[in-house]
């Protein structure tokens, strides 16, 4: 199976960390990545963006072509991705700041309060944490605790962090898992 996935937001929502996170994940399941990020001309406030590929066969290149999944931090980037996503993708996105709806009946959006659920954990910062977990449960790409391990290990530093964005991760997780029980 192969995945192609964007994730998209201004600088400093943590974008390029969740793909990093999502692609060491994709290698702790012995499946091939690859993980190329896309910057605006701005740092902090521009836009940003990555694109991952997991697949259980080897990645040509890196460029995402046609993303089965995406998570959406911004107007801007709902109004540049939605087009692109293949039918039947999965989109996330962050109702706290996007205001608008996807126009597509094809793919399964899930709005999330990202920026309300990480404020209410006491950080903004775990935004992205929060992203991810929703993100899980709306695609299982990865296993949960992949991604976990993931962190752990790239904020190894930082292990005072893990058990706070453990619970962001889980609450985004469950936002989104109650969200597709009641769909069925």
């Amino acid at each position: 199976m192969r995945y192609e996935i964007i994730m998209s937001g201004f600088g400093g929502q943590g974008v390029m960390v969740m793909g990093q996170l999502l692609t060491y994940a994709g290698m702790m399941e012995n499946r091939n990545v690859s993980w190329m990020p896309s910057y605006g001309p701005e740092m902090r406030g521009g836009t940003a963006n990555c694109g991952v590929i997991i697949s259980d066969d080897e990645v040509g290149a890196p460029i995402v072509s046609e993303p089965s999944a995406a998570i959406i931090m911004n107007v801007p980037s709902l109004e540049k991705f939605e087009p692109v996503l293949t039918e039947n993708g999965a989109m996330v996105i962050n109702s706290s700041l996007v205001d608008k709806t996807v126009q597509r009946n094809d793919i399964q959006a899930y709005y999330v309060p990202i920026n309300e659920i990480a404020n209410e954990l006491g950080s903004i910062k775990m935004i992205n944490m929060v992203a991810l977990g929703a993100f899980s449960a709306a695609t299982g790409i990865v296993k949960n605790e992949s991604i976990i391990n993931a962190f752990a290990k790239k904020f190894a530093s930082k292990p005072k962090l893990l058990a706070a964005n453990e619970e962001a991760f889980g609450r985004g997780y469950d936002f989104v898992a109650k969200i597709k029980a009641t769909r069925k």
